[in-house]
């Protein structure tokens, strides 16, 4: 990062290779990936890194316990909400699941025949037609002002 700061990813499908390789997609699973991801999270927050984490998390009350588990220890947690329409995921469909949702080939996708729970107070929204560079900067400026308010706490 410019701050100087180590960062580090944590995205969903490498997590599942791994650490939650074990789980498997019925809602207490995601719920499960979203609460390991966190505490993951909070430990790299915890030594000093940026922990950047991307996946899929559907369920509001999952996402705001990790916020709750940051803030406990002091830790900052900007929850990043990409509010991308299904229509333009299924447009975008990297890996083909929204066109084998359509074909009935697979089923409880998020956002298309399992729910997906918008966040009631995401510290960014970025919406799908928001460019790769707008979206890295409305982020940086986010993080930077989190961890400037980090520092007094």
């Amino acid at each position: 990062m410019a701050s100087g700061r180590p960062a580090y990813l944590l995205d969903g499908d490498n997590l599942r290779h791994g650490l939650n390789g074990d789980l498997g997609f019925d809602p207490a699973a995601r719920d499960e990936n979203v609460r390991r991801t966190g505490e993951v999270a909070r430990l790299f927050a915890d030594a000093g890194l940026v922990a950047v984490v991307s996946l899929v998390s559907p369920y509001r009350a999952a996402r705001d316990a990790v916020r709750a588990l940051h803030e406990a220890d002091g830790l900052a947690f900007v929850e990043v909400w990409v509010s991308t329409s299904p229509e333009e995921c299924a447009r975008r469909d990297p890996k083909g699941l929204w066109a084998r949702a359509a074909r009935g080939e697979l089923s409880g996708l998020t956002g298309v025949d399992a729910p997906y729970e918008a966040p009631a107070r995401a510290d960014v929204e970025l919406p799908g037609d928001v460019g790769v560079e707008g979206a890295v900067e409305e982020v940086r400026a986010v993080l930077h002002a989190s961890a400037t308010d980090s520092a007094r706490i």
